[in-house]
């Protein structure tokens, strides 16, 4: 069985999540956005409570608020780091996402493993599908786990929402064709955890989203009609 833990951090409540298998002592990180010292206590602490040590990051795209605590982890686990090549850049823009709100600009330093659309990246006993879907940012990606029904979003598919396509590198109408080719094909039972806000599921999207309102459709048997 797969647990999944979500730890909300920062200003801009991005989800961390924490990804393990009974009987194993390794797990992923997803978008680790801690923004304080003490959401770093909070994410290490669970982390050490259960016996756990991170064995990859999982980034779901270069914003800054999904990236803030990658330095703090990899002071303390040295882990490879999963991105998108087109998003290494954003981590190191001046505009868009990273300077809203008066937040100080933020430059991160360190390495990453390049993910392409269609891979498949086995951490900790489970295997992850990268699925590309820029429009948020150019290099977006929601990471896919058909054995256990559950995608990991990002900032591309919210419950009720989609992501902002205002920044840098955002494109509306290549967001909605990331949405419709590749995430609402996926079967209606997929539990959906996106990178702010409470999960859902494919189906729920697939028929109640608003902004997806041109796509809404039944879904019988897990897929659409």
């Amino acid at each position: 069985m797969l647990h999944t833990r979500i730890f909300t951090f920062n200003p801009l409540g991005t989800n961390c999540i924490v990804l393990w298998k009974d009987g194993r002592k390794d797990c992923t990180v997803t978008d680790p956005g801690m923004s304080s010292p003490d959401g770093a206590r909070e994410l290490t602490g669970f982390l050490d409570a259960h016996g756990l040590t991170p064995d990859a990051i999982l980034l779901t795209h270069g914003h800054f608020d999904h990236v803030w605590g990658v330095e703090k982890l990899l002071a303390r686990y040295k882990v490879p780091v999963y991105l998108h090549p087109d998003d290494v850049d954003i981590m190191d823009k001046t505009t868009g996402a990273n300077a809203m709100q008066s937040f100080s600009f933020l430059k991160h330093d360190f390495p990453t493993v390049p993910v392409a659309d269609g891979d498949v990246i086995d951490t900790a006993g489970t295997a992850w599908k990268v699925i590309h879907t820029p429009g948020h940012t150019p290099g977006s990606v929601c990471y896919y786990s058909a054995e256990n029904n559950l995608l990991l979003s990002g900032d591309t598919l919210f419950a009720g929402s989609i992501g902002r396509t205002d920044f840098w590198g955002g494109d509306y109408d290549v967001l909605m064709a990331s949405i419709k080719d590749k995430l609402l094909n996926l079967p209606g039972e997929t539990d959906v955890i996106p990178g702010h806000g409470q999960p859902t599921s494919i189906a729920r999207e697939g028929m109640y989203n608003p902004f997806l309102e041109p796509f809404n459709e039944p879904y019988e048997n897990d897929r659409p009609l």
